[in-house]
């Protein structure tokens, strides 16, 4: 049996999401499946390449759904799980009990835990650590922004290795690494460690350039980073240095688009009063309350800038 799982790519919840239902399958469905991988990225459109459902059954996890009748499995939370009504009818009208959606679920790979054991009888104790940190990771339920940014444990710099590695196969190694050892074991591989000094030291960069690009204004840390070659960064890193602010907007670009990414302070003095997802929906984006994105085309530059600006000024509180 071949089984292709298609899951985000470089995000913690998202690899995370991946090991937890492959060792679900290979415990409940099939012990000698193989396992292929790929990493679905938010792109303009948001288009799936159908090539990719190339296995005798099919998995997404923690992204958008696909109307396609070889997805056999389907796993998400995001608010923004669909690209049309018709995609959401599709998705309500299945009835093969291995499609699902939460979307007041911190993390796909707690949800994908739970219903593993709910309706299936699986349950793993040595994946308790991992869907532990993936919770407080993509549930942004840290202790405060220093915990965060500083990247004292291991999960937090497996994290960052997950965030700018663009190695899919190396990626592919830690994925298969998480369903047999701990974080500390993976960390400390001579692999990972010699991966982890250059992003630990752009990480620090990055830090240093958001900090001097940063502008704060009633209620809204903005920058661009379009000029600087960061196409990713720790979404932390504007709350370490402004903890008076409720809304984080920015602007980076890489080859296959450019990216608004908007976000809310969990430690904010004043209440967040929008919902992200719903915002960034009005752009062709989407995500959670909480925090969320939009992708244009890699030369939607200027587009991005207007965009940008919008949403600031939807955000912003009054004078």
């Amino acid at each position: 049996m071949k089984l292709r799982i298609l899951y985000h790519g470089n995000c913690f919840d998202g690899v995370s999401s991946a090991a937890i239902f492959s060792k679900f399958y290979r415990t409940v469905v099939d012990n000698e499946a193989e396992i292929f991988y790929t990493p679905t990225m938010h792109r303009a459109g948001n288009a799936f390449d159908c090539d990719q459902f190339d296995g005798d059954e099919n998995a997404i996890v923690d992204f958008k759904y696909c109307p396609d009748d070889r997805l056999t499995w389907w796993f998400d939370h995001h608010q923004s799980a669909f690209l049309s009504e018709a995609d959401e009818a599709h998705f309500k009208a299945d009835t093969s009990g291995k499609k699902f959606l939460d979307t007041q679920s911190k993390s796909c790979a707690e949800f994908i835990a739970r219903i593993a054991k709910e309706k299936f009888g699986f349950e793993d104790e040595r994946l308790a650590e991992l869907i532990e940190w993936a919770h407080i990771i993509d549930g942004a339920l840290y202790e405060s922004p220093a915990q965060c940014v500083e990247l004292r444990s291991s999960a937090l710099k497996l994290m960052q290795v997950i965030e700018g590695e663009k190695d899919e196969k190396f990626v592919e190694k830690i994925i298969r690494d998480l369903m047999e050892k701990t974080l500390d074991e993976i960390i400390e591989s001579e692999e990972i460690q010699a991966k982890l000094a250059p992003i630990l030291e752009l990480h620090w960069k990055s830090v240093e350039i958001i900090k001097a690009r940063s502008k704060y204004e009633r209620g809204v840390v903005s920058f661009d980073l379009t000029e600087d070659g960061i196409e990713g960064y720790n979404k932390f890193i504007p709350y370490y240095f402004f903890p008076e602010t409720t809304y984080n907007v920015s602007l980076t670009q890489s080859k296959f688009r450019t990216k608004i990414s908007v976000g809310s302070n969990p430690w904010s003095p004043r209440p967040r009063l929008h919902n992200i997802a719903e915002i960034c929906e009005r752009y062709g984006g989407g995500g959670h309350a909480v925090v969320g994105a939009v992708s244009l085309k890699p030369d939607d530059l200027d587009l991005g800038k207007q965009y940008m600006k919008e949403i600031i000024a939807q955000l912003q509180f009054p004078d």
